[in-house]
């Protein structure tokens, strides 16, 4: 069975990598290293639905990347989630906030229209995430 991206998260995200069992993408926003993690698995909606060694599997990318981000970008907070409710494949979210961001202390959802990378900003994540994803892979 081949993985299928849900078209919406096709649309709004970049491909970056892959960890062993997720997708890494990040949201094309510039004012927020925002990134997503997709669990590959077709009709996948919510983590309980992963087997048992794909949910360790997936919370150690998650952790992984999450402390990455944290460390990389210096940031006040990290936002994890997994909503879903526009789009159902099973995807978490992992937004780097700062106290300064245009939308704090409020989530980053729906607040404002978004703004795609320019293309050195683009470049420059895509420069670390290769890193980061290479460093876990080997």
């Amino acid at each position: 069975m081949t993985f299928t991206l849900h078209p919406q998260l096709a649309q709004d995200t970049i491909a970056l990598g892959r960890f062993k069992l997720c997708h890494l993408r990040l949201m094309n926003e510039r004012h927020y290293p925002w990134f997503i993690l997709i669990p590959e698995g077709n009709n996948l909606q919510e983590i309980h639905q992963l087997n048992p060694n794909d949910r360790l599997q997936f919370i150690h990318e998650s952790c992984y990347l999450a402390e990455h981000l944290q460390q990389h970008f210096k940031a006040d907070k990290l936002n994890i989630a997994a909503i879903g409710n526009k789009v159902p494949q099973l995807h978490i979210h992992h937004v780097v906030r700062f106290q300064s961001d245009r939308a704090w202390p409020n989530p980053v959802w729906g607040q404002f229209e978004p703004e795609p990378y320019s293309e050195s900003a683009l470049s420059t994540v895509l420069k670390y995430t290769h890193t980061l994803v290479s460093n876990y892979n080997a």
